[in-house]
């Protein structure tokens, strides 16, 4: 991967009849295709270049490694277990938010990133919130679904103006831009990945909605777990495979 390449910067102080000191001039601010880079690159699937062999550490990395797959899946099994044995809706939301604000607090004694964690005691908390708000149990898995089913419309959306997802998040990472859309091979095949992650988002729908509907919080809540991080990994394995088939066949083409 490359890093990402900043504009000249000012070198010293200006100089000429009226300068009276360094240039006040407000440095430029990141460009929206610099923002787009960066944020690919710390997703899942920006942890592997274009061509790049996955293996299972690379895997491991994109899922956020041990400690991200445990604080992904710790407080969701947390609400999962409390409500089982008790069906107390507040111990069954609170105590996933205080789990997650726990893996705050060790990142930040141990230094280490607390994006993801931050991220994830939002998202802990807006469910908890609704919950309580409502008093049904199963409005705990409301974002869940609303972001399934937005996440499902953008990357049909991005197939049908041909522009898939995939495509534009591979191009970020390899530095190709839309050339790839000019290749038929890579076109297909990147097309073919994003129909596959829309696949993954209609799956979760598919089988999470009707149980919410239904009031099955238990049941609800297993098939959330089983929908979520295991797939998720698979989906980025054969994102992989797939894309490094095409880069590698053009590559030894050229």
């Amino acid at each position: 991967m490359t890093d990402r390449q900043d504009g000249p910067e000012s070198i010293g102080p200006e100089i000429g009849p009226d300068a009276t000191g360094p240039s006040s001039a407000p440095a430029s601010e990141p460009s929206l295709r610099e923002a787009l880079g960066f944020a690919v690159r710390n997703a899942g699937i920006g942890q592997v270049a274009p061509g790049e062999m996955p293996t299972a550490a690379s895997l491991l990395k994109a899922v956020g490694g041990v400690r991200g797959i445990v604080e992904a899946i710790l407080p969701a099994l947390g609400f999962l277990v409390i409500y089982a044995a008790t069906e107390n809706l507040a111990a069954s939301v609170l105590v996933p938010v205080a789990i997650a604000i726990g893996f705050v607090l060790v990142r930040l004694i141990t230094r280490s990133s607390v994006n993801q964690a931050v991220a994830g005691v939002g998202g802990v908390a807006i469910s908890a919130g609704l919950a309580l708000f409502t008093g049904k149990p199963e409005d705990n898995f409301v974002p869940g679904l609303i972001i399934n089913a937005v996440s499902l419309l953008v990357l049909v959306v991005s197939i049908l103006s041909r522009h898939p997802l995939i495509g534009l998040i591979v191009g970020v990472l390899s530095n190709d831009g839309l050339e790839w859309r000019h290749s038929p091979a890579k076109l297909r095949v990147l097309t073919l990945a994003t129909v596959l992650w829309c696949g993954l988002f209609l799956l979760r729908l598919v089988a999470e909605l009707p149980l919410y509907l239904a009031g099955e919080v238990e049941l609800l809540g297993t098939v959330k777990l089983v929908l979520g991080v295991p797939l998720y990994a698979v989906m980025l394995w054969v994102t992989w495979m797939l894309v490094r088939s095409v880069y590698r066949r053009e590559n030894a083409a050229a």
